[in-house]
C-alpha cells in the first residue's frame, strides 16, 4: 500500500527546492508525494511549481492581516495538524529555515510523524543574523529524524551539535537539480521588462547585472546603501544594465519605489522561476542577499557579491564563487568594479552545492529511514 510523503512549502525557494524531490518520488512504487502549501506567501508556491509540471495538493486556509510571525504560526499549527490527521503521512519533509519550516516540523513531531529536514545544517552561529532563520533551523535540528545537509561542511555543523552521524546524509542541494531542469528547457522570457532588457543588452553589446535584496536585516538603511551603490555602479559602467526584481514584501517594495529612478536600472515585479533562471544565466554579475542564488549562480559561472556580513553558505566563498561585501557602498563598488573590469567568471565545475542528483539521494535516504529495503520496493513495483 502506498503512503504519502508530505512536502511542505510556503515560499518560492521552498517550492523550488522541493520540486525535484516531488519529481523523483512521482514514480515511486511505495511513496507518494503530497505537496502542501502553507499559505505563507500567497500564490508564490503555485507559480514556482508550475514550470516543473507540479501542482499543490493542499493549500492551508491562512489569512494574514498583520504579517507577523505569531499570527502565521498560530494559524499554521492547527491547519497542519488537520492535514496530518487526515492523510497520516509516512514522513514530512520541511526545507530550510522559514516560519513554515518550523511550524511544519513542530506539527509533525507532535503527531509522531518523522521530520525530514532538507537543506539541514546551515549555520552562521549568530541568532540575530539571519533573523529569525538561524533560530528556526537550529530548532528544527533538535526534532528532525533525518537531516539532509547539502554539503559536508553543513554535516560537520550538525555533528558538532551532537546530531548522530547515522541520522545525517549529505545529498547536495536540490536547487542545483532544479536550476538545471529549468535551464535545459530554455523557455523564452515571460516578463516584458526582462524581454526588453535582454534585447537592449544584446543590441548594445552591454552586460546584465542582477540584483536581489529582501532579507529582514537588509530593510531600512542597509537597503538604501545597496540601492545607492547600484546606482553608482551604473554610472561608473555605461555598458551595464541592472535588473532588480522587487520582492513581494510591501515594505521592501515601498522602499525600492521611493528610490530615484536610473535609466539603466530596471525594476520589475517578482520574476517567475524560469525568468529568474534566464536572467541569472545571462548575468555578468549578481548582487544578492539571497541564499538560493548563492547556490544557483555557480552552475552558470556567474560571480556573486553577497550583500551580508555573514553567510551560512561559506562553501561558495571558499570555492571562489562568491564574495562577502555587506552593504557598505564603497565595499560593494570596489568588488563589483574588480569583477566587471576583469570580466571574471567562475569555472562551471566549481559549484560546491551539488551535481544535480540530490533528489535521488533524498529518496534513497527516505527509503532507509522508513525501512523500505530494495526487495520491498521491487516487490511493490
Amino acid at each position: 500500500m502506498s503512503k504519502d510523503v508530505v512536502l511542505l512549502a510556503g515560499t518560492r525557494p521552498e517550492a523550488v527546492k522541493a520540486a525535484p524531490v516531488a519529481l523523483a518520488l512521482a514514480g515511486h512504487p511505495v511513496l507518494r508525494p503530497r505537496i502542501v502549501h502553507s499559505g505563507q506567501h500567497a500564490g508564490m508556491v503555485e507559480q514556482a511549481l508550475a514550470p516543473f509540471g507540479l501542482r499543490v495538493d493542499d493549500r492551508l486556509p491562512v489569512q494574514r492581516d498583520t504579517g507577523g510571525q505569531p499570527e502565521l504560526v498560530a494559524q499554521l499549527l492547527p491547519a497542519l495538524d488537520d492535514v496530518l490527521a487526515t492523510h497520516d503521512p509516512a514522513a514530512v519533509i520541511v526545507q530550510g529555515d522559514t516560519t513554515t519550516t518550523l511550524a511544519g516540523a513542530l506539527a509533525a513531531f507532535w503527531r509522531r510523524v518523522p521530520v525530514v529536514h532538507l537543506e539541514a545544517g546551515l549555520r552562521t552561529g549568530d541568532l540575530a543574523s539571519p533573523f529569525p532563520e538561524e533560530a528556526n533551523r537550529q530548532l528544527v535540528a533538535r526534532i528532525a529524524a533525518l537531516h539532509l545537509p547539502p554539503t559536508e561542511q553543513a554535516a560537520q555543523a550538525l555533528r558538532a551539535e551532537s546530531v548522530p552521524s547515522e541520522h545525517i546524509v549529505v545529498t547536495g542541494n536540490t536547487v542545483v537539480d532544479a536550476v538545471r531542469h529549468i535551464a535545459s528547457a530554455a523557455p523564452p522570457a515571460r516578463d516584458p521588462k526582462l524581454s526588453a532588457l535582454e534585447h537592449r543588452v544584446a543590441t548594445t553589446g552591454g552586460r546584465l547585472v542582477l540584483v536581489t535584496v529582501h532579507r529582514r536585516e537588509s530593510w531600512g538603511a542597509p537597503l538604501d546603501r545597496v540601492l545607492a551603490a547600484v546606482h553608482d555602479l551604473a554610472d561608473a559602467h555605461p555598458d551595464i544594465h541592472v535588473l532588480l526584481p522587487a520582492h513581494p514584501n510591501p515594505l521592501v517594495r515601498r522602499q525600492i519605489a521611493a528610490t530615484p529612478s536610473h535609466p539603466r536600472v530596471v525594476v520589475t515585479e517578482p520574476l517567475d522561476y524560469p525568468d529568474l533562471v534566464r536572467a541569472l544565466r545571462g548575468a555578468s554579475l549578481v548582487l544578492t542577499d539571497s541564499g538560493g542564488i548563492q547556490e544557483e549562480a555557480p552552475s552558470f559561472g556567474v560571480p556573486v557579491l553577497v550583500l551580508r556580513e555573514v553567510t551560512e553558505r561559506m562553501e561558495a566563498v571558499v570555492a571562489g564563487c562568491a564574495w562577502l561585501v555587506g552593504t557598505d557602498p564603497a565595499r560593494i563598488r570596489t568588488e563589483a568594479d574588480r569583477v566587471l573590469c576583469q570580466r571574471l567568471r567562475v569555472p562551471l565545475d566549481r559549484n560546491p552545492f551539488g551535481d544535480g542528483r540530490a533528489a535521488l539521494r533524498v529518496v534513497a535516504a527516505l527509503e532507509e529511514l522508513l525501512g523500505l529495503t530494495a526487495a520491498m520496493v521491487c516487490e511493490a513495483s
